[in-house]
């Protein structure tokens, strides 16, 4: 096949992230085209050069005023036109949500199989799915390998972790993300798209693309526990035990799911799950935040009007549900986890969920804080038999 052309890159879906990338690459001289399938809204970007329905008032917010949001560069162009994207484009960027991916994976491949070059999915999708009758997790990665079986010669994945916030990007504040995939095609999206001008993004490469997606999808479940308990008036102590049991619960999920004990202590994990749980630029963090100001002892009440007021979607609250069914099918230990998903889903006072937060992290049944060499022999052996030693027989 011939070799991928970089001079262009095509960015699917004009959410907060697909146009904060638009902004931040089309500062940086790119050629850059946006598909959505929304001719008016395509329409609106390319005449006023703003997206209407995302993030520009956030930007107005930033910027002191709305007429103060700067412009989409001229060299960014948005169209509905699919089978331009894929033709024309060897560097796809799919800024969409997890729950929208299979359906589009259906009308991109085959485009992505009748092209003679080959193409470079970049997935920044932060989300986990459920899979088959065991509700096993895949991370987008998977799925996309799962959809595109039989084009393995047609296409590379690279993914992209945090810590980065779509208005950062937009806004040009300093950006650094992880960047994970095949090492020979990682390295020249880093170069290609991370490197123009790193005062604004930079990138640091990671072998390990599923814990990378891992760590993205779990910390925004964190972050809606970490939301309510802000509102809990549970002190200044308590958030870093949020943190760090939570960590322990993401580390063994990931390498139960096939990534790498480490990656939680980089850019993707502990950078991307500080930033993530302290800040109100997090969706996530506000979702948690504005679920119990608005609680009605209703959970699915309650879930909507708060997804009404975000722009943007959340992704922790589908995420937690994938989770919880798969934490509940392998019958393993996971306090906080487990606690989220009563807190979200099922009805109950805000006293009951003050609780239950306290519970997941002062009660935890483990009482080593560092797992002991024997231990870790069979955690990293026998990972799923390690995490279930809390539950059942195993306790």
């Amino acid at each position: 096949m011939q070799a991928m052309n970089p001079d262009r890159i095509a960015i699917i879906g004009p959410g907060r992230l697909g146009t904060a990338f638009a902004y931040k690459w089309g500062r940086d001289g790119r050629q850059i085209t946006i598909y959505y399938h929304d001719e008016a809204l395509c329409h609106a970007i390319n005449t006023t050069r703003l997206n209407p329905k995302h993030l520009t008032e956030d930007l107005g917010r930033i910027f002191g005023g709305m007429d103060k949001v700067p412009r989409l560069s001229p060299r960014v162009r948005a169209t509905n036109d699919l089978d331009e994207i894929v033709s024309e484009h060897d560097f796809i960027m799919l800024a969409i949500n997890m729950k929208g991916l299979p359906d589009f994976l259906g009308h991109l491949k085959p485009r992505i199989a009748r092209k003679k070059r080959r193409t470079c999915i970049i997935s920044p999708i932060k989300s986990l799915a459920s899979a088959g009758r065991k509700n096993e997790l895949i991370t987008p990665s998977q799925m996309i390998n799962s959809h595109f079986f039989d084009l393995q010669r047609c296409y590379d994945i690279v993914c992209i972790g945090g810590p980065f916030f779509d208005v950062d990007l937009a806004a040009g504040h300093p950006v650094c993300v992880a960047v994970a995939g095949n090492a020979q095609v990682a390295a020249t999206v880093r170069r290609e798209f991370f490197a123009r001008n790193r005062d604004e993004l930079s990138s640091y490469y990671n072998c390990d693309t599923v814990g990378v997606e891992a760590c993205g999808a779990l910390k925004n479940i964190v972050a809606n526990i970490k939301g309510i308990a802000d509102c809990c008036g549970l002190g200044n102590s308590f958030p870093g035990t949020i943190f760090a049991r939570a960590g322990v619960e993401m580390r063994a999920i990931s390498k139960i799911l096939g990534g790498h004990f480490l990656t939680f202590l980089g850019q993707a994990g502990v950078g991307d799950m500080y930033v993530t749980l302290s800040s109100n630029a997090s969706k996530n963090y506000r979702y948690g935040r504005d679920f119990y100001e608005h609680y009605t002892g209703n959970t699915i009440e309650t879930h909507r009007r708060v997804v009404a007021g975000i722009d943007g979607t959340p992704e922790g609250p589908g995420t937690l549900k994938n989770v919880y069914r798969y934490l509940e099918g392998k019958n393993m230990y996971s306090p906080i986890f487990r606690s989220a998903y009563r807190i979200f889903n099922e009805a109950g006072t805000r006293e009951e969920i003050r609780e239950q937060i306290i519970h997941a992290c002062q009660f935890d049944r483990r009482s080593n804080e560092y797992i002991g060499p024997f231990s870790g022999l069979v955690y990293n052996l026998f990972p799923h038999f390690w995490y279930r030693r809390q539950k059942g027989w195993l306790g």
